[in-house]
């Protein structure tokens, strides 16, 4: 697999995501699971923040850096995307759109 570059856009790495998942063996897997599996890693980027922030977290637990952990999120983000026909870089522009016209309080 060519390894991902310094600065690629948000769709290159969706299409690096599909690449990939055809490659390991794991495109087929249903969006279901794949929003399951995203659950987890969320969980495990939380457990990772409360290791680097010295939080207790269960010693016998396996955590891994916050990078390592939000990078496997961003996969599983892309997946799903992927299953859902979604391209994560128009639907952010779209959302962000959206967004503008908010009033935002800071709390």
């Amino acid at each position: 697999m060519i390894p991902l570059e310094k600065h690629q856009s948000l769709e290159e790495i969706q299409q690096y995501v599909a690449d990939m998942e055809v490659q390991r063996g794991f495109s087929d897997r249903p969006v279901i699971e794949q929003c399951l599996q995203l659950g987890e890693e969320v969980g495990e980027v939380f457990k990772a923040v409360r290791k680097h922030q010295n939080i207790h977290i269960d010693p016998n637990s396996k955590v891994g850096a916050v990078g390592d952990e939000l990078a496997d999120v961003l996969i599983y983000l892309c997946a799903i995307a992927n299953r859902m026909g979604i391209d994560l870089a128009d639907a952010l522009r779209s959302k962000e759109a959206v967004n503008e016209k908010r009033t935002w309080v800071s709390a």
